[in-house]
């Protein structure tokens, strides 16, 4: 299917929501939920699948480019009747599509009209008690992309972006879930460990290459944001091991099962 030319890229994402719609047989969806590294197991859980579609056929959307994200759109309703659109065609900052690319998954859950947005990633973890396997709530977000995906004066209030009734909501399916900062580096190369010690003075725990520029928008889009992290590495010169993506896709695997279960557990209580 060819992407309709626009230079709005909020017309683009209700056209993106209206093939949706068709597609689906479902007229509004409730949650949109993007999976990142080691999350895709989750979406057997939350409920059944009423329908799977392949993203590039949807208006603004482009196939994966980074093994582990599958790249469809599926349409899941939960035991209690809601319905959850699952995103698992995410656009990184670094593959150059532009920052209208980035967020146009969840400019598109807003137009199918999601009020509440979940934002999944893997990431690298500043704190050692923290290792690999870990999820970590996000607390909050460092932006060090140097972009934005709010255009012209547009101003949005981003205290409390990461909704702390949902986090309360986490904490009820496991106690022992702790949170922590995450900060967005454009990527797609690693840290340096000179960079992961500036992360940590700045107040991160968390460092990854993507979920703040969406959570901006989703906010922009008068949604309510809830971030959860997987820690799949440490952060370079924190460990004395070299970090590679097969170790991201080996942590997001190990760990699959309990995150899925808990992301599960944490959509049925909204």
């Amino acid at each position: 299917m060819s992407t309709p030319t626009t230079d709005d890229p909020f017309a683009l994402a209700a056209s993106a929501a209206d093939v949706i719609a068709e597609r689906t047989g479902v007229e509004r969806h409730d949650i949109g939920l993007v999976l990142g590294s080691g999350w895709g197991g989750a979406a057997e859980l939350i409920g059944q699948t009423v329908a799977e579609l392949d993203a590039t056929d949807v208006p603004g959307f482009a196939k994966p480019a980074v093994a582990g994200h599958v790249g469809t759109i599926r349409s899941v309703r939960t035991e209690t009747g809601r319905h959850v659109l699952v995103l698992g065609a995410r656009t990184h900052y670094y593959e150059g599509r532009g920052v209208r690319a980035v967020a146009h998954g969840v400019r598109t859950a807003a137009a199918a009209g999601a009020s509440t947005m979940i934002l999944t990633n893997g990431c690298g973890g500043l704190r050692p008690e923290v290792g690999p396997g870990s999820p970590v709530l996000i607390a909050d977000h460092l932006n060090l992309t140097g972009a934005s995906p709010l255009e012209g004066a547009t101003f949005v209030d981003l205290t409390d972006l990461y909704s702390p009734r949902i986090r309360d909501l986490a904490r009820e399916v496991d106690p022992e879930l702790t949170e922590g900062v995450y900060a967005q580096f454009p990527g797609p190369h690693y840290e340096t460990p000179a960079e992961v010690r500036m992360a940590r003075v700045l107040g991160a725990d968390l460092v990854g290459m993507s979920t703040a520029l969406e959570a901006i928008a989703a906010r922009h889009a008068g949604m309510e944001v809830f971030g959860i992290s997987l820690v799949t590495n440490l952060g370079a010169g924190i460990s004395d091991e070299p970090l590679s993506h097969a170790e991201v896709l080996q942590a997001g695997q190990d760990a699959g099962p309990r995150i899925s279960a808990l992301l599960a557990g944490i959509v049925r209580r909204l």
